[in-house]
């Protein structure tokens, strides 16, 4: 068994990154997953530089198909009667101006999932305005917090709205396929990017469904607010973190570095101040040898090329290699049905005819359709 999700064929017609790192876990745990791109370009991350596209649609096949010739519409009709799964990232309204919303596939497959990732969901005033992750970030509150030394907001260094909902997605679809099991029949799953970007709130809003007061940038106990859990410079220019928030490991740390005494300082300004002079007086490596077996919460900021090179990622493979590509490896371990990485992200079209040829499609037919620039 390759994983969790054999057998499973997901039709993928998302591009860019929410969708396609969605479809990629499922891949992962083993799911068939038929990247449906625009023979003339396909994904726009192909052409975009920085091997995005490579990162995200490992464990894919690429079909070309146009969707709004009726030859494509009819041969992805027929890919949905064997399907379990579509996923589309579209805006509100295009797959139902294509004929291919949900209540159309359903009739036509009544086990079908039908995943929709947007920016605002399906309803809303906001449904059909546009946005990127660090707007979302913006409306969900999260970028006020994100705070620059200069004291402006700045976005964050990963997509999180982008990601999260991906990966919220993919846990709906996972639920949908689990209620199939016990109902016999599909459903539909709307994700939206603002909406996983307020999902992901908790530490922020409870104060203010606490206490009916937000706390101001600077405050919250894990954004800034408490000088044990906190980023601080060395002696080289380096950075590390100390989160050091249950007693016993900020206790641990005191004394590893010789200062029990500021486990008697209650004012938090005078404190940060002395981890600020504690951390300048030792460079980043001394810092790491010093306290490599003391029972804390430290860790130095590393750089992307130090990251790649931390015993941790190495022992446990975090990271693999896909023939010459190095990949992230999946994030979940099965004792039974390992996550794999099988093949690496697919040429536009490279399995346009295997795909077809399981439809039954002979070698003249899928030539003639090439001919007229349906797939």
């Amino acid at each position: 068994m390759t994983g969790p999700l054999e057998g499973i064929r997901v039709l993928d017609l998302t591009r860019l990154l929410p969708g396609p790192f969605c479809t990629m876990l499922l891949g992962d745990l083993g799911a068939d997953v038929i990247k449906v791109e625009e023979p003339r370009g396909g994904d726009p991350t192909r052409h975009s530089g920085g091997g995005l596209f490579l990162q995200v649609n490992r464990n894919k096949r690429s079909l070309t198909l146009d969707l709004k010739t009726a030859e494509g519409h009819d041969l992805f009709l027929r890919l949905v009667d064997g399907a379990d799964v579509v996923v589309e990232g579209f805006r509100p309204g295009v797959m139902d101006r294509l004929h291919l919303g949900y209540p159309r596939l359903a009739e036509r497959n009544p086990r079908l999932i039908y995943a929709s990732l947007s920016g605002f969901g399906q309803s809303g005033p906001y449904r059909d305005r546009a946005g990127h992750d660090l707007n979302y970030l913006a409306l969900a509150g999260v970028v006020g917090y994100n705070i620059g030394r200069d004291g402006q907001p700045v976005p964050a260094a990963v997509q999180v709205a982008d990601l999260g909902s991906a990966t919220l997605a993919a846990v709906g679809i996972l639920g949908a396929v689990v209620s199939r099991h016990q109902t016999g029949r599909g459903q539909a799953v709307d994700v939206s990017l603002f909406a996983s970007a307020l999902a992901w709130l908790p530490t922020l809003i409870a104060p203010l469904f606490s206490n009916g007061r937000s706390l101001a940038p600077g405050e919250p106990t894990l954004v800034g607010g408490l000088p044990q859990y906190d980023v601080y410079a060395t002696a080289d220019g380096r950075w590390v973190t100390l989160g050091a928030l249950e007693p016993k490991f900020l206790l641990n740390f005191f004394e590893a570095v010789g200062r029990p005494d500021l486990a008697q300082v209650r004012d938090r300004e005078r404190l940060r101040g002395e981890l600020r002079a504690v951390f300048a007086s030792r460079a980043l490596g001394e810092w790491v040898a010093c306290l490599r077996n003391v029972d804390t919460c430290f860790a130095p900021v590393n750089t992307l090329e130090e990251m790649l090179e931390d015993p941790h990622v190495q022992a446990t493979g975090m990271v693999t290699s896909v023939g010459s590509l190095k990949q992230i490896s999946p994030p979940f371990t099965y004792s039974s049905t390992p996550a794999s990485i099988r093949r690496p992200s697919p040429g536009l079209g490279e399995h346009t005819s295997e795909i077809l040829a399981e439809l039954g499609l002979s070698e003249t037919a899928v030539r003639a359709l090439s001919e007229r620039g349906v797939i």
